[in-house]
């Protein structure tokens, strides 16, 4: 399905400058921790682009009164791969060369971009992850634990890059190179799919630490389905796997 997209409010000041990067939250029924991620976000001094995946909750009106950003909205659904396309785009539209996604469920802090800018401060146009520190204690699930530790593996058994936290979401992305990688999933997959897909490229990954936060179960934001996930993420390293065999979709 066509994404529908709409403008909520301008970038000050956009037509008189061309900044090189742009932030992207992807966010979906995330009423809880919106206004906070995004308010710090602005402390950044970039253009905010944020993509509502369809939310039926309370995010679209939050949305709606903040000012200095940019909203993009899918009428549904489409999953967080697509939101972050439709962010990719919209910043090469406004003449942005890199983008800095920040997941919406407040786990990330968005003063700690500094130290994903600093690793590409040689110029490279190269992916950067942010390797989340203290993935530990009572609040931090173990299927994050586990999930990190099984992606990391089957990235890197994909043909990607071998990193220690490949399902982070706080990330810097050269554009346009992110949106011409041929990704195939629009769900959470896409952020392992890419790692694969760029390094088969020669787009290289590195990682910087950043800290994270993990609110207590019950106050926590998560749209994680295990089983559904699971499938999910085997049928894509299936599927990635396949095509370093038999190079189904080298170029």
């Amino acid at each position: 399905m066509k994404t529908a997209i709409s403008h909520s409010s301008s970038i000050p000041g956009a037509s008189d400058t061309r900044p090189s990067v742009a932030v992207v939250i992807p966010v979906y029924n995330h009423e809880q921790r919106i206004e906070g991620v995004i308010r710090e976000a602005l402390k950044l001094g970039m253009p905010v682009i944020v993509v509502d995946d369809g939310s039926t909750d309370k995010t679209p009106e939050i949305l709606s009164r903040l000012k200095g950003i940019t909203v993009l909205r899918h009428p549904e659904n489409q999953g967080k791969g697509a939101a972050l396309l439709t962010g990719f785009a919209a910043a090469v539209e406004r003449g942005c060369d890199r983008a800095l996604t920040i997941d919406g469920d407040g786990q990330h802090r968005p003063e700690d971009a500094g130290a994903l800018m600093q690793a590409t401060a040689d110029g490279s146009r190269v992916i950067v992850v942010g390797k989340r520190k203290g993935m530990v204690g009572k609040n931090v699930p173990w299927t994050s634990r586990f999930g990190r530790g099984f992606s990391n593996f089957w990235v890197w058994a994909s043909g990607g890059p071998l990193i220690s936290d490949s399902q982070s979401g706080f990330r810097l992305y050269p554009l346009p190179e992110a949106l011409n990688l041929d990704v195939e999933a629009r769900r959470y997959q896409f952020e392992v799919e890419i790692l694969v897909k760029a390094k088969r490229r020669g787009i290289e990954t590195r990682e910087a630490p950043i800290e994270v936060v993990y609110q207590p179960k019950g106050v926590r934001v998560s749209h994680f389905q295990p089983w559904q996930d699971f499938c999910r993420n085997s049928s894509t390293f299936n599927r990635l796997i396949w095509e370093r065999i038999f190079g189904a979709s080298r170029k």
